[in-house]
């Protein structure tokens, strides 16, 4: 059973300042919340009073925070293929994105980059045919290979965890396919036309680890299935330039007028259809004239509908960004001795809110079952790491990290960066030759400068400002002692 968070820590969660404070004024359908600051800055109060606008906005909300992933994914995908031929960050769909090595120090491309695996991507569609993509023998080497639908499900995982190391063909299939496929080959079943496979293999970062790696990559291939047992030349890609933009993929989506928004969403339903259990959802978008299958024109709304349903985005954005700490109150997310994370990824069945949420702030996360990501900004809710202090994380004998698959704890800045530091290290992982204690724990020092020659294979530089933690647990153990049923909790990091 799940330790619940100390009632310290439960309180302080409701109150983070630096999310705000929700004042409820009126309550929108299922409860929602609208914010009175927002209220006034985007003129809701108008809207508060035109009871048709009113019930037509909290809808919109609503229709929103189901929309938000499934247009999310869609701009992500434009923005990761909207080239000619593979580079080193994007691919044209059905190519694959293969990255060569760790991100370096000063690449602040990606917020919390990993040094432990390298990706190797690949966007499909798989509306007109299925594709079908090979993998290597790996040789027992760690990887997975999930693969999201739009609305960012994890809908299947070949890897080391479900399906071995050996050398694989599978199908992915688009909704509704009928066919044959060639013998030997496994069926994947995508709900949606839109595919999005994820793939990380495990890597040290030695020379000859990276060549090893590279050549299991370079193995990897994906075809439309007509094109199967026959030369194939992917065709070059195509370039859009009106997807071309410096902005995050969040802040193009947030900057989405309402009648945008639900349109491109009502456009993406066409090939990336609502799942059986939506049915109450799709019936709410009915009446704001969202029906799957069919485009939407806000225009051919009623005036208070136009009205309340451009009032939507604001505060729908704000109730997917509180849920970070309403959800600790349901138990989406968890909290415990200064580690913040959620075993609720990957698969959201109609828990519309934590897949908003988990879209907004970790794209691409996989089922808990493959990884965690515990986070730490501090020894405790009221407290942030400071290099000016000095830290210990002591895991006590036969307790490091349960994994089947590895553990790593990363060092960041407070912008989610790597830290640079004279011995070049990132993280702290298994792979490390940790040195115990007498007593058979494990230390690992964390701070700026070296604990001394007999302690720095346990040391994690860290900077001389503030710092964030993150650590990677991936493929968890399912039986105790365990993270995923609380009966292993990573030890509270404590000033020295």
């Amino acid at each position: 059973m799940k330790e619940a968070p100390t009632r310290r820590e439960a309180v302080f969660a409701m109150t983070l300042g630096a999310l705000g404070a929700w004042v409820p004024t009126a309550h929108a359908a299922d409860g929602f919340l609208i914010d009175t600051k927002d209220a006034v800055d985007e003129g809701m109060l108008e809207v508060e009073t035109d009871i048709k606008a009113r019930q037509a906005r909290d809808l919109a909300i609503q229709a929103y925070i189901y929309a938000y992933p499934l247009v999310t994914m869609e701009l992500t995908r434009r923005n990761l293929t909207n080239v000619v031929a593979p580079g080193d960050s994007k691919a044209p769909m059905g190519q694959f994105l293969k990255l060569r090595g760790y991100p370096a120090v000063d690449n602040h491309a990606v917020t919390a980059p990993n040094a432990d695996t390298l990706y190797t991507i690949l966007w499909l569609d798989v509306t007109k045919e299925p594709w079908i993509v090979s993998t290597p023998d790996m040789n027992g080497r760690y990887f997975l290979l999930p693969m999201l639908d739009g609305w960012t499900n994890v809908f299947d995982v070949p890897g080391k965890r479900t399906t071995g190391t050996g050398a694989q063909k599978f199908a992915i299939t688009g909704p509704g396919w009928k066919g044959t496929l060639p013998p030997g080959v496994k069926q994947y079943k995508s709900p949606t036309g839109i595919v999005w496979m994820l793939g990380r293999i495990y890597c040290t970062g030695t020379p000859e680890d990276y060549a090893a790696v590279h050549a299991l990559q370079d193995q990897m291939s994906a075809v439309p299935l007509s094109s199967w047992g026959k030369p194939f030349t992917p065709p070059p890609g195509t370039v859009n330039p009106a997807w071309a933009s410096k902005e995050s993929v969040r802040d193009q989506v947030e900057a989405m007028d309402a009648a945008s928004f639900f349109a491109l969403f009502a456009e993406l339903l066409k090939t990336n259809p609502p799942a059986a259990a939506d049915a109450p959802m799709v019936a709410k978008l009915a009446k704001l004239g969202i029906v799957p299958g069919k485009d939407f024109d806000a225009s051919k709304l009623d005036a208070s509908v136009q009205k309340g349903l451009s009032k939507a985005p604001k505060p729908a954005q704000a109730r997917i960004m509180g849920w970070m700490k309403k959800g600790l109150l349901s138990g989406d997310l968890s909290l415990k001795n200064g580690w913040t994370f959620t075993t609720k990824t990957g698969l959201y069945g109609t828990n519309y809110i934590q897949r908003a949420l988990i879209t907004a702030i970790g794209l691409g996360a996989n089922r808990p079952q493959d990884a965690v990501y515990p986070t730490s900004t501090g020894p405790d809710i009221l407290q942030k790491y400071h290099g000016s202090k000095k830290y210990v994380l002591r895991f006590p004998k036969g307790q490091l990290p349960p994994v089947n698959g590895f553990w790593s704890l990363t060092m960041y800045d407070t912008g989610y960066f790597f830290v640079p530091n004279p011995i070049n290290r990132y993280t702290l992982s298994q792979r490390n030759k940790l040195k115990a204690n007498a007593d058979g724990s494990v230390d690992l020092y964390i701070q700026s400068e070296s604990p001394g020659p007999d302690k720095e294979a346990n040391w994690l530089p860290a900077p001389k400002e503030g710092f964030i933690l993150m650590m990677r647990l991936y493929w968890p153990k399912t039986t105790p002692p365990s993270l995923l049923d609380g009966t292993w909790s990573i030890p509270r990091v404590k000033a020295v």
